[in-house]
């Protein structure tokens, strides 16, 4: 069958550009066949990563129709059924598919879909990846687990470091100081990790306002496009819940946000907006210079007839506070 390749192509400090490459191909075929066949039959100038071809060295990683995947993974099948294929028409009898290929997002382009992954790797470095064990001296063997404790570095032990998930991050995109999904899955691999001596100080780090775990948008591309399965929000949640269980809801805005808020829909099934923004914002009166920061937005509220004077608890309250206790003790057993 065939199939036109848009292909998104881009110089340093130059616009982006789409070419069209027509290939015949086979359903089963990788965008990574395709992309070499075109690199070797029709243009030598096209520009991307690859290595393992296998789904493992994360090389060839980059957007296919609109999301970041990994192009060795990816067949032509299924990205065609992803999408609507170009009806047929005068200059092409049969059907013709087409599959759009672009670099990653938030790095900058290096040359067509070779990007700049500096900042992926300085914010990997920022939580400091690797086991710490020098406030244990015990030089005469070896630190070690139990299958248990190894058994939960098994997911995020799979990530390849591809940068699909940092590609997708709404955090990164607005927040430069945010390190990504894969810094933080990586860091909870650290928290989780028997052996390494620096837990409460990575906690400390990883809570420092929203370049941390309390960065994260909770927008869910990042597991949604893991080709590893490695959900790193799913590992910042775990951190967020660590730091949570060491810390009050006074020590910061962000730990009052998550406490306040379950509290509140604890007590009436959803949440009080009133006593949200008083006691988040305002620390329960205490920060005089939060509550006048929410005095502009209730006052238009309130001349547009949108500040609840009342709150009503919703139906199930008491369904709703079980479950989230249920929750909460299970979390912690």
């Amino acid at each position: 069958m065939e199939v036109l390749f848009k292909i998104i192509r881009q110089q340093q400090n130059f616009s982006p550009v789409v070419q069209t490459y027509l290939l015949e191909v086979d359903s089963g075929n990788t965008i990574l066949d395709c992309l070499n066949r075109i690199k070797w039959e029709q243009d030598g100038t096209l520009a991307f990563r690859k290595n393992c071809r296998n789904t493992i060295c994360g090389s060839c990683a980059m957007r296919i129709n609109g999301r970041s995947a990994l192009a060795c993974k990816e067949s032509v099948g299924s990205e065609l059924a992803r999408l609507p294929q170009i009806p047929p028409g005068e200059n092409n009898p049969n059907t013709i598919g087409e599959i759009t290929v672009a670099p990653l997002g938030n790095m900058p382009v290096i040359k067509d879909l070779v990007v700049d992954m500096s900042s992926f790797w300085s914010h990997l470095d920022a939580v400091a990846p690797y086991v710490s064990t020098a406030a244990r001296q015990v030089p005469e063997r070896e630190f070690l687990q139990t299958p248990l404790e190894r058994s939960r570095l098994d997911q995020t032990g799979n990530c390849i470091m591809c940068g699909a998930c940092y590609s997708e991050c709404n955090a990164r995109e607005v927040n430069p100081d945010f390190v990504g999904p894969h810094a933080l899955a990586k860091a909870y691999r650290m928290v989780a990790d028997s052996r390494d001596a620096e837990t409460e100080n990575r906690l400390e780090s990883y809570n420092q306002g929203t370049k941390g775990v309390w960065g994260c948008t909770r927008c869910f591309y990042c597991d949604s496009v893991c080709p590893m399965e490695v959900a790193p929000l799913e590992q910042i949640t775990k951190i967020k819940q660590e730091i949570l269980q060491r810390k009050q809801a006074q020590d910061s805005r962000s730990i009052r946000h998550r406490k306040v808020l379950v509290d509140l829909v604890k007590q009436g099934g959803w949440i009080d907006e009133r006593q949200f923004g008083i006691q988040v914002v305002g620390n329960y009166f205490q920060d005089l210079k939060g509550l006048l920061s929410l005095a502009p937005l209730g006052l238009r509220m309130f001349l547009r007839g949108k500040f609840p004077l009342s709150f009503e608890p919703s139906q199930g309250t008491q369904q709703v506070r079980s479950l989230i206790e249920s929750v909460q003790k299970n979390s912690t057993d």
